[in-house]
This record gives structure tokens, sequence and C-alpha cells, in this order.
């Protein structure tokens, strides 16, 4: 009795500790929500604005097919389609593993569908414009707005359909080779095997990301280097991260530096988890490589999203005369890394865009408005800067005219 008793007494702690755990588990949860709530208002707003030509091109079917009331019912369908958006948002803050009968059926074919519906408003509001100027110059339009909106989500359907279910998933290697001043003959022909943004998760489930190791491994190089954001958000996928970078194979290892979306969880555990699987993590911090007398410094900013970022620091190990790699997620630190004399900096973060022209992605694509080094490469003197697209996606899965991509760097040799 008396044994049994103090067995029930022990465990009182140990179920307050749990339920105090389980409760500081949701507030930490509902904050990440209300932080992250203009972000989901502002999506909020464009997906309402988005559906406006979903129920214009949904009136011209309903009512070339002569429905009763097809302004009515169009709305309807509009409606219905634009609000499971916040709900289908807010299930990946934080990202959770979740049945794939949830994420083929419900999740992914949604996102299509907002894709689909994006480019629908893209190209009904360039519509309008040559609707309302043939008004204006010939005094009559040559087209009905509504048709125009139809015809709109139909084609964003199929590119949306492209990007999600096949683009994403077709992943092509970069070859590159980059001149390196300095760089000793032992070190000529050292290849890296560049990964970046990974998005582990929901999107980017431990499959996919076992058929981007398998790609790596296969190209036999002396380092794997992968340039941050592991992970979507939340800390649910540790395990899952830690199994894709012990899978990782090179001659000289695996190094990771952070990303900011590596922030958005415990991103201590995460890292932790990363060294476990036989990584090293390279946060303002640098090692060197050896071929007998001769040495390359590889080294890792921290994330500049909270600040970390510490480019002297990073190199603050580095030897003199040792040409230098870097590991920086965000590609803005490039400017301060050519300053401090960085033969090369290793970069991603900007997925180049996720949508881009075909076959000039370069120099069309969604990250051009918001980044100055947004996808291949840049030159600033002796400084050379890769930015890699990245492998996941944030935001809806889908790619279009902008690849996944990882990339084999050789390095040479510069002439004098």
């Amino acid at each position: 009795m008396s044994q049994t008793l103090q067995a029930t007494r022990g465990s009182v702690p140990d179920v307050q500790g749990s339920e105090r755990e389980l409760r500081g588990a949701r507030n930490r949860t509902r904050s990440r929500r209300r932080n992250l709530s203009p972000f989901v208002l502002v999506l909020t707003g464009w997906t309402i604005l988005a559906h406006v030509p979903i129920a214009m091109g949904a009136y011209s079917v309903l009512h070339a097919l002569g429905s009763a009331w097809p302004g009515w019912f169009a709305v309807a369908i509009a409606v219905a389609l634009a609000a499971p958006f916040r709900r289908r948002m807010l299930a990946l803050m934080p990202d959770r593993p979740r049945p794939a009968w949830l994420l083929q059926l419900i999740d992914i074919p949604y996102f299509a569908h907002w894709c689909a519906s994006s480019f629908a408003l893209a190209w009904t509001s360039a519509a309008c414009v040559v609707w309302a100027s043939a008004r204006l110059v010939v005094g009559h339009a040559p087209f009905s707005l509504t048709a125009a909106a139809a015809c709109g989500y139909a084609v964003g359907g199929g590119l949306a359909a492209w990007g999600v279910w096949v683009r994403r998933k077709w992943v092509r290697v970069r070859r590159l080779t980059v001149p390196v001043q300095g760089l000793d003959p032992a070190f000529d022909g050292y290849t890296i095997v560049q990964l970046s943004d990974l998005h582990i998760g929901s999107f980017s489930p431990q499959s996919m990301a076992m058929g981007w190791v398998r790609m790596a491994n296969g190209l036999d190089a002396d380092l794997v280097a992968v340039t941050g954001d592991l992970i979507t958000n939340g800390d649910a996928f540790h395990e899952t991260v830690g199994n894709v970078i012990g899978a990782l194979r090179a001659r000289d290892g695996v190094v990771v530096s952070p990303g900011n979306h590596d922030y958005f969880g415990e991103p201590e555990a995460l890292f932790d988890r990363v060294r476990a699987a036989g990584a090293r993590v390279l946060a303002n911090d640098s090692f060197v490589v050896r071929r007998g007398k001769a040495a390359l410094v590889i080294a890792g900013a921290d994330d500049t999203w909270t600040r970390r970022a510490d480019v002297r620091a990073a190199l603050s190990k580095r030897l003199p005369g040792a040409p230098v790699v870097l590991l920086a997620h965000d590609p803005e630190l490039f400017p301060a890394a050519a300053r401090q004399g960085v033969q090369l900096v290793l970069s991603g973060h900007t997925h180049g865009g996720q949508v881009a022209m075909p076959w000039l992605a370069r120099h069309v694509n969604l990250s051009k408005l918001s980044h100055r080094f947004h996808l291949g490469e840049y030159r600033d003197g002796a400084s050379w800067l890769h930015v890699s697209g990245g492998l996941g996606t944030t935001g809806p899965p889908v790619r279009v005219g902008s690849a996944p991509e990882m990339t084999l760097i050789c390095l040479r040799a510069a002439r004098a």
C-alpha cells in the first residue's frame, strides 16, 4: 500500500509538469499565430480579391449553360472557394505531420486552386486594361470580361497543376566552375554539392528529401554544403531533418548554415539534431579543410532575420592566405563578405521566386522584386556569389519556371 501511495504521489508533479508543458506549447502556438496575423491578413485579403475573377468566370460559364440566377451561384462558388484559405494557412503554423489523404486530396489541390486564382487575378487585371482601352479607342470591347476571367482561371489552373504536381518535384543539377584566387593546386578540382532551402515538412516529406539525398550522394563530392532553411516552421519535423542530413555523404563531411525558417520553432533543438546526425553547424564559425599543407577555409554565417549574422565573427579563425568559402543563407551578406576578401559565397533564401518566366528565370522572377541578388551568379572583384534556387517551397507548394535545384561546384585555381 505504501509503495503504491508513494508511486502515486511521485507521479503528480510529472503530470502537472506535462500539463504545464502542454499549456506552454499551446501558448507558443497562439503567440506565433498572433505574430503572423498581419501576414495572414494580407494573404487573406489577396485571396478574397483573387476570387473576384472566379466569380466573374463562374458567371460566364453558368450563363452560357443557361443556369438560373447565374450571378448568385457565381458569388456562392467564389465564397465557398475563398473561405477555406485562412484555415488551411493556419494549419501550417506550426507545420505538423498530417494524414496523407488530407494533404493529397485537400491541402495540395486547394493551394493549386489558390495559385490558379492568383494568376486569374493578374490575367483579368490586364484584360481590364485592354478592355477599357479598346472602349476608348474604337468604341467597343472585343471580348467579354467575364469570359476573359474564365479563360484566365483555366490557363492558371493548367500552370498551377504543372507547378504543384510536376515541376516542384523535378530537380535539376546545376554544374558550376568557380575560379578561386590563391587556391592551392592540391584543391584544384575540389567539389562542393550545395543544397539549400529544403523546407522539410508537410509539402517536402522525408520520402521527397531522401530522393534529393540520393542525387547529392551520387555526385560524389568532397563536401556537402546545406545553406539554411532546413524546415518550414515548428519543431515536429526535427527528427526527419536529422534522418536526411545524416544520410548525406561526402569525403570531408556535411556542413550546415542556419536560415531564417530554422528559427521559426526551436532552433537549438534543431541544430542539436543536425550535429547528432554528424554534420557541422556553422553559425558565425568556420573550420579548415586540409590537403597536406594546403588549406581551404569553410565558414558559415548565422541568420540575418534574427540579426545573428556576423561575417567578421564567421571569418575570425581564417588562416592567412587560405581561400574562403562562406555559407550564407541570405545573399544580402555578399557585399560584406566581398569586403572581407571571401572568394566564394553560397546562398539561397530566394527560391528563385518559385514563379518565374520559363527559360528566363534568371532575369524574370518574383524574387527579383525584393532581392538584389535573387538567382544565379554574381561577382564583386575576385569574390563570387552563387544564389541557389533551392529545393523546397514555402507558402503554396508550387514552382513554375523556377526549377528546384542542387549545385555541383568545382573550384579551380584562378590564373593571375
